[in-house]
């Protein structure tokens, strides 16, 4: 006898239908008008052998003690099972040696990551709390998506602005009304609308995207012809990676010289835009940035950029900056220069113009809905002041006492004992897979809560298990969403993993502290629920109980009218933006005034390390496009049946352009070797025409496989074994690795098999 019921991930609500045997069949909702193909994941992961079954401790740990090992995460690493007790007292007496000996800044909360789109069993929110009520740890800053973006724009336009770019921006309802055309730098991906943080009740974000596309004109700039909806027609100008600054310098360069720049918005709302004027001019360096001077760097032809120019000032235009963009090296640049171009055309807050920054990133961006409030796990103060920006882990590890400069100021470095990570895997969002795995074996003790024996797992010390989605009660929702949702237990947890809020709870006791306040995770359920059913602002919603019992309540759908910048437009003098100046800062002294040596007051051109035009370029020919996967999320469920579906030759495709590929004597389905100055991999190789020739392309999150380095650091094709671990620029410290420049050459050698999803050796 099997049962069917509703339950949520960030990429969606889907239904499962679970058989008595703990088998489950799972298939998305027959309205959904635009499932992701990642709920194929599900069915196949629950039970899958890569589970983790019971607590276990890496055999080394456990007989030498805490301590640096550089055999953390050896392929042939064993681990012990062993009971929740004696797990439990493991962690409970390591945690206690290290907040008694070294301070509880040595203690590092990693939980950076999307583990689940639950309210209560959110991991980052469980996992703070926890190390808060122990006296608090050092935690991260900012995130992997747009981390260049969150220390940038408050410069810029101020925080609330920034904020109101994420959650107020021009909407699809907006541009499908008003704007004649969009034009936006690094493509506008359908895939990436399918998730959510969160989750949403149905995916909504294609269709108003397709709305829009039959009534206003799309251009993708891209290096990537596919890297836009196909139903919305979009116009593709090629670009090559890491070189959209020099284009959109060029377009502003355009507008300055033909008279078409607003000079009265730039007055009235703007500061700084005769030291921009005079730099595209070539005033202060001697070098106009013409669309010729473009076209040397980018590739993209000078009369199409000045074509381009032109139609957008022609009308209603709307600019935006997908997060891709800002993730590599001098990656604020692109949005510095797509936020002055906006500004140069005058369009900024006006219905349907001016400039966005995340449409194609994520699925709620622009859905034009007011977010309601939403139930929270309260995580406690943490008092511990020292921090990182997230994508700086390896650094924190690796040179300990050290500063690093970031955001006008410096930032020294704890000494870190003991990282605790929780719903994420590190092996998926960080860079050079060489480095962060010298940087783990730094530590004495790494503690992970996990679902499956993934690559961050596989690096533990001590490994808990966790109930999935599927093995407890919550409550979903995401930003804009239209349901509140109930998502019922679906099945009896895998093996002996438990509740991550019964972990804490234990290991809290045996440190004489307080974790849950005496409640169990239904009772904690109730709490936020009911705490947010109080608050003046909740919409109408009955007692948990009948709550739970009709599977959910409706959010407010109410369209936002005061959209980003539009009170500023109205009336910059009363509604000023919260920066020095109160207006948009085209030049900010505040930059300047830094005296960063990568970093100037305004947008400007300066070349990468990594770009077809560097002096790498003679070894490492092709740049490689490292971009988010479409049948799963980062590295979720990788072993599910439609992360599957894409692999080829049982590893992560590389696409290449045909004439790049016949230079290397390479066809579809063959095995390249992917060679950086970081690492390899293998990859199986799919040519396509997408592609701009100089250009490669894979997506992120397969993971990793060390298991053959005689032939390449991962096997199975994780893209960062390949990408650089440098910060952005010195002012944000982002992540960089968005793309890199590789080799490519056939592989001929004995294929190894792919033991990325196979469990360690495990013994009692």
């Amino acid at each position: 006898m099997s049962r069917t019921q509703e339950t949520s991930a960030h990429w969606g609500t889907y239904r499962v239908e679970a058989s008595a045997d703990g088998r489950e069949i799972v298939a998305a909702h027959s309205d959904d008008p635009d499932a992701a193909p990642a709920i194929g994941n599900v069915a196949g992961a629950h039970r899958h052998r890569s589970r983790v079954a019971r607590p276990s401790v890496r055999r080394r740990w456990l007989e030498n003690g805490p301590g640096p090992d550089t055999g953390r995460g050896a392929p042939a690493g064993e681990y012990v099972e062993v009971g929740w007790d004696t797990a439990l007292d493991l962690a409970s007496r390591e945690l206690e040696r290290i907040r008694s000996s070294a301070g509880n800044q040595a203690i590092f909360g990693g939980s950076y990551g999307w583990g689940s789109a639950g309210r209560l069993h959110h991991a980052q929110s469980q996992l703070h709390r926890f190390l808060n009520t122990l006296g608090g740890y050092t935690r991260s800053v900012n995130d992997y998506s747009r981390g260049a973006s969150m220390v940038l724009l408050p410069h810029l336009i101020g925080a609330p602005a920034m904020l109101g770019l994420r959650y107020k921006p021009v909407s699809w309802h907006d541009i499908a009304e008003h704007t004649d055309l969009l034009v936006s730098f690094g493509g506008l991906r359908r895939s990436n609308t399918w998730v959510v943080p969160g989750g949403h009740a149905r995916h909504v974000g294609s269709g108003l995207a397709r709305k829009m596309g039959r009534s206003t004109e799309v251009v993708s700039v891209s290096a990537q012809r596919d890297d836009a909806f196909a139903e919305v027609g979009a116009e593709w100008v090629g670009v090559m990676p890491a070189t959209d600054t020099a284009v959109l310098l060029a377009l502003i360069h355009v507008l300055v010289v033909d008279g078409l720049s607003d000079e009265e918005f730039l007055a009235k709302y703007t500061v700084g835009a005769e030291a921009v004027r005079r730099y595209v001019l070539g005033e202060t360096d001697g070098i106009a940035k013409t669309p010729e001077w473009a076209e040397r760097i980018s590739r993209t032809p000078a009369e199409v950029i000045r074509g381009l120019a032109h139609r957008m000032a022609a009308g209603r235009t709307l600019v935006n900056i997908v997060y891709s963009l800002q993730r590599g090296e001098r990656g604020e640049q692109p949005v510095f220069a797509g936020l002055t171009l906006a500004a140069f055309l005058g369009q900024i807050g006006l219905p349907g113009g001016g400039f966005s920054h995340g449409f194609g990133s994520m699925g709620d961006y622009g859905v034009g809905v007011a977010g309601a409030r939403l139930p929270t796990f309260p995580q406690g103060a943490n008092p511990v002041p020292d921090y990182i920006p997230c994508a700086r882990i390896s650094d924190l590890l690796l040179h300990p006492g050290e500063e690093i400069p970031y955001n006008g100021t410096h930032l020294r470095l704890p000494e870190t004992k003991l990282a605790y990570w929780a719903g994420g895997n590190p092996f998926h969002h960080h860079q050079d897979l060489r480095r962060l795995r010298q940087a783990l074996s730094r530590l004495d003790t790494f503690v992970v809560h996990e679902t499956h024996w993934t690559p961050t797992a596989r690096h533990a010390d001590i490994v808990l298990p966790v109930a999935g989605t599927l093995e407890r009660d919550d409550l979903a929702a995401g930003a804009g969403d239209s349901r509140l949702r109930a998502s019922p237990r679906a099945v009896a947890p895998f093996g002996e993993a438990r509740e991550e809020l019964w972990i804490y709870t234990q290991l809290a006791r045996r440190l004489g502290e307080d974790f849950a306040e005496g409640l169990d995770s239904r009772q904690w359920l109730e709490r936020i629920y009911e705490q947010w059913r109080a608050q003046p602002d909740a919409p109408p919603a009955p007692p948990f109980a009948k709550f739970w019992r009709d599977g959910g309540v409706p959010l407010p759908q109410n369209p936002y009218q005061d959209t980003v910048f539009a009170a500023f437009r109205a009336d910059p003098v009363a509604h000023p933006l919260e920066t020095p100046s109160g207006r948009i800062e085209l030049f900010s002294e505040t930059l300047a005034g830094f005296g960063l040596p990568d970093f100037a007051g305004h947008a400007e051109w300066r070349e990468p390390a990594q770009w077809w035009g560097a002096p790498l370029a003679r070894e490492f020919g092709l740049h490689l496009l490292c971009n988010q996967p479409s049948h799963r999320l980062h590295s979720q469920l990788d072993m599910g049946a439609a992360s599957q579906s894409t692999k080829v030759a049982g590893r992560e495709p590389l696409r290449l352009h045909p004439a790049d590929a016949a230079a290397r004597g390479l066809t579809d389905g063959d095995v390249a070797l992917v060679r950086s100055a970081q690492g390899s991999l293998l990859a199986g190789v799919v040519v396509t025409d997408a592609l701009l020739p100089g250009v490669a392309q894979m997506h992120t999150g397969a993971w990793f496989d060390p298991s053959a380095p005689e032939i390449a650091d991962c096997v199975h094709g994780n893209v960062n074994v390949l990408t650089r671990d440098v910060g952005t620029s010195t002012l944000t410290q982002a992540t960089s690795g968005a793309h890199v420049l590789v080799a490519v050459a056939k592989y001929d050698g004995p294929l190894p098999p792919v033991r990325a999803h196979e469990p360690p050796a495990l013994s009692t």
